[in-house]
């Protein structure tokens, strides 16, 4: 079994996120879409086997059903756009404020640099001549990585990461929604589960795999949070049914 390594700048930032920044901003939309997905699938399902639980109509399953995708897409959006959103804000301001100290003391950002290659194991003097070198191709652009661990040039954007957990969300929401509107009605909520069952086991191995965590136990807790949702759905929704 082989060992997996990564490559790492002086201050210790590995490339991927500080030098070059495209597998950072790529997983960053990934991440968004797992979890995008993933809240599909949970609500979802959590929506139409509560309405099903009530043994209402499937006209009423198709329009609470439908409802339910396009109010989480879009509430998904927003949320995302507004997360990310800040999030650029502050990554901006931060560069903002580097540019300022920049601007007022080159010389002491010069050996700041130094100072944080030296003390991830770099020699004194190798370390100011890369310090030296990289102030001298950018000087923001060499803090922003090494010390800050932001790539100006590709700051995370809100509307892929809104696009991302949106269409996620509603590819994920499909799967319950399919399921319980497909299946024979005495079969339809155990149908669906299987089917929730599955595709969470799917996406919360691919989120472990992106966080590079344990994807086993990411995979049952992602379904088990699933199941309890859609259980305490369908008790709530057979208990509001025979009181209507």
């Amino acid at each position: 079994m082989g060992i997996r390594r990564t490559s790492r700048t002086p201050a210790g930032v590995p490339l991927e996120e500080a030098g070059g920044g495209t597998i950072a901003s790529r997983l960053n939309w990934l991440r968004a879409a797992v979890m995008g997905a993933n809240d599909g699938i949970v609500s979802t399902a959590g929506m139409v086997v509560g309405v099903a639980g009530a043994a209402v109509s499937t006209n009423a399953l198709l329009a609470s059903g439908v409802a339910a995708v396009v109010a989480g897409a879009l509430s998904m959006a927003v949320g995302e756009y507004v997360s990310v959103s800040s999030q650029r804000d502050s990554q901006k301001a931060e560069l903002a404020h580097e540019q300022r100290q920049l601007d007022t003391d080159p010389v002491y950002e010069v050996r700041h640099l130094a100072e944080l290659f030296a003390a991830q194991g770099v020699e004194a003097p190798l370390a100011h001549q890369v310090a030296e070198q990289l102030m001298a191709e950018g000087p923001l652009a060499a803090h922003a990585r090494h010390e800050l661990g932001i790539d100006p040039g590709r700051l995370t954007s809100p509307w892929q990461a809104a696009w991302a957990s949106t269409a996620a969300f509603v590819l994920g929401a499909l799967i319950p929604l399919v399921a319980i509107l497909t299946s024979p009605r005495p079969i339809a909520v155990p149908v669906t589960m299987v089917s929730v069952v599955v595709a969470l086991l799917v996406t919360g191995s691919v989120a472990a795999h992106l966080g590079r965590a344990p994807r086993a136990r990411a995979a049952l807790r992602t379904v088990a949070g699933g199941l309890a949702a859609m259980a305490i759905a369908y008790g709530i929704g057979s208990l509001l049914g025979t009181q209507l």
